[in-house]
C-alpha cells in the first residue's frame, strides 16, 4: 500500500509544478483598473505650477486630480513588459461646464443739480438734504443692474465750497447718498463741470462718493490713483471701466495734478483698453463725455472714435453730454478668428435729473443691457438691448419746484400721474415717439468694422 501512495504524491508534485510555470500576468477588466490607477499615480508630475494648484484645490474637495497620462512613465514598460496592452484605461470624469452666467447692466444719463432742485429737499430740522424721492418711480428698475451706472455732471463738494448752478456747479453732498439709496453702484464724473471748483471739488466728491461705497471713474486726487484699472466683478463676470472727457470747460488741469481728470486722448484710451484686457476683463464699458449739446444725432467725429474703440476691444460705450437724447447702435467686429464680437454704442442718454425743460431736455434713457459669460468658451457677449426712456416730472409745491424721474412708458399706459392733464399726456405721448424714433434711426441694423490689427 506505501508504494502507491508515493506514486499519487508525485504525480500530485509534478503537476504543480507545470502549474506553476504558467503566466498569470493577464489581468481580467476588473483588476485592469486597478493597474490602471497605479499607472496614473505614478506618472510624472505636471511641470506647470498652476496645474499643481489645481490638483491640490481638488484634493481639498475630496476629487481625483486629473494629470495627463504619460506612456514613457509607465512602470510596466520600464521593465519590459506589456501587463495593460488591450485593457482601456478608464478616465476620471470631468467636472461639467457650468450654464452661461447673465448679468445685467444698466446706465442712465446726466445727473444735474441746478439751484431750483435744491430748496424744496432740505430739512431745516436736521439741516441736510434728502433727494432721494427724485429717484422712487426708477428705483425698481436701476435695482435690476448688477452694474448700475450714473453720470455725475456736478462736483457735490458741499456748503463749504459754495452751492451753484450753471455753469459752475456745486451740489450738497447728500445727493451721493440719494445716488446710493437708488440702486446706482458705479458713478463717472469725468466731463467738462470736473474742475468747477478745482481739484479741492474734486478731492470732496470723491470722498462722499465714496463714503456711500459708490465705485468712481473719471478723476482723481493722486497719479496713482489715476493709473489704477478699475474692474468691477459682478456673478464671476469683470467688467473693466473707463471714463473720459471732451474738456473742461477751458479750465486749466492743476499744474501739480495733469491727471486730474480722464481727457479724451485716442493713443491714451486704446492703451488703457489694452491694459484692462490684458488684467483679465470679460468686457469693457468706456463712458464718454463728447458731442454737441442739444444735437440730437451722433457727429462724424463722434462715431468715428466709437467705432475705433469698439474695434480696439472696447464693449460699451456710455455716451454723454448733449443733454438730449441720442441715438444707440450696435457694432458688429469682424475678429482676426473669423468670429464676430457684437457692441454697443451709445452716443447720449440725454438728462436723468435736470431743471432743464423743452425740446426734449427734459427726457432721458436708462439702458438696460444682458452680459452673458460663456464657460465653455470663456467669452462674454451682449445679448438684449432694452432703452427706457425717462421723463423729469417737475410741479411745484407752494414756491418750491419738486421733482420725479418717471418711466415715460409705463406712466402714459398708466395714467400713473393723476395731476397731469389729458394735453399734458398728449404732449408726454408725442415726445415718447419723437424719443422712440430717434433711437430706432440708428439701431436697425448693425455697423460692421474690422477688428483693429
Amino acid at each position: 500500500m506505501v508504494k502507491p501512495i508515493r506514486g499519487v504524491f508525485c504525480c500530485f508534485a509534478v503537476l504543480m509544478i507545470l502549474l506553476s510555470g504558467c503566466s498569470f500576468d493577464e489581468r481580467s477588466p476588473g483588476s485592469g483598473s486597478e493597474g490602471a490607477g497605479h499607472n496614473r499615480n505614478d506618472a510624472s508630475a505636471p511641470s506647470d505650477s498652476q496645474e499643481d494648484v489645481g490638483n491640490q484645490d481638488a484634493a481639498a474637495n475630496g476629487e481625483q486630480p486629473v494629470q495627463e497620462n504619460d506612456s514613457t512613465a509607465s512602470p510596466d514598460d520600464a521593465n519590459g513588459g506589456e501587463a495593460n496592452a488591450g485593457v482601456p484605461t478608464p478616465s476620471e470624469p470631468s467636472e461639467p461646464i457650468p450654464p452661461p452666467t447673465d448679468a445685467t447692466w444698466i446706465a442712465a444719463g446726466d445727473v444735474m443739480m441746478h439751484m431750483p432742485q435744491l430748496p424744496a429737499y432740505y430739512d431745516a430740522k436736521t439741516k441736510q438734504y434728502d433727494f432721494s424721492p427724485y429717484f422712487d418711480s426708477v428705483r425698481a428698475i436701476i435695482k435690476e443692474g448688477d452694474w448700475s451706472l450714473a453720470n455725475l455732471e456736478t462736483p457735490i463738494a458741499g456748503k463749504a465750497l459754495g452751492y451753484s448752478g450753471f455753469p459752475m456747479f456745486n451740489a450738497p453732498t447728500e445727493l451721493a447718498e440719494a445716488l446710493r439709496g437708488a440702486g446706482f453702484t458705479i458713478v463717472t464724473n469725468a466731463n467738462n463741470h470736473s474742475l468747477d471748483r478745482g481739484a479741492e471739488g474734486i478731492s470732496r466728491t470723491l470722498a462722499a462718493l465714496e463714503a456711500q461705497q459708490l465705485v468712481t471713474k473719471g478723476t482723481y486726487r493722486s497719479k496713482a490713483e489715476s493709473e489704477k484699472l478699475t474692474i468691477v466683478e459682478k456673478k464671476g463676470i469683470r467688467m473693466g471701466l473707463l471714463a473720459y472727457t471732451y474738456g473742461t470747460n477751458g479750465i486749466s488741469l492743476p499744474d501739480a495734478m495733469p491727471y486730474a481728470v480722464d481727457l479724451i486722448d485716442e493713443q491714451k484710451m486704446l492703451g488703457d483698453i489694452a491694459k484692462l484686457k490684458e488684467s483679465g476683463a470679460d468686457f469693457i464699458t468706456v463712458a464718454l463725455h463728447f458731442g454737441t449739446e442739444y444735437q440730437t444725432s451722433p457727429s462724424e467725429e463722434q462715431s468715428k472714435l466709437a467705432r475705433k474703440l469698439i474695434a480696439h476691444g472696447a464693449d460699451i460705450i456710455a455716451g454723454a453730454h448733449p443733454h438730449v437724447v441720442q441715438p444707440y447702435e450696435t457694432v458688429e467686429v469682424a475678429e482676426q478668428d473669423g468670429t464676430i464680437r457684437k457692441g454697443l454704442i451709445i452716443y447720449s442718454m440725454g438728462n436723468f435729473i435736470s431743471n432743464q425743460r423743452g425740446e426734449t431736455k427734459d427726457y432721458g434713457l436708462l439702458m438696460k443691457v444682458g452680459i452673458r459669460k460663456d464657460h465653455a468658451t470663456g467669452k462674454t457677449t451682449i445679448q438684449e438691448v432694452e432703452p427706457i426712456p425717462t421723463w423729469v416730472y417737475r410741479y411745484k409745491t407752494g414756491k418750491a419746484n419738486h421733482y420725479r424721474i418717471v418711466p415715460l412708458g409705463e406712466t402714459i399706459a398708466k395714467r400713473s400721474i393723476p395731476e397731469l392733464s389729458n394735453a399734458e399726456y398728449a404732449a408726454l405721448t408725442h415726445g415718447k415717439a419723437t424719443i422712440d424714433q430717434r433711437l430706432a434711426s440708428m439701431s436697425a441694423a448693425p455697423v460692421t468694422v474690422p477688428a483693429a490689427p
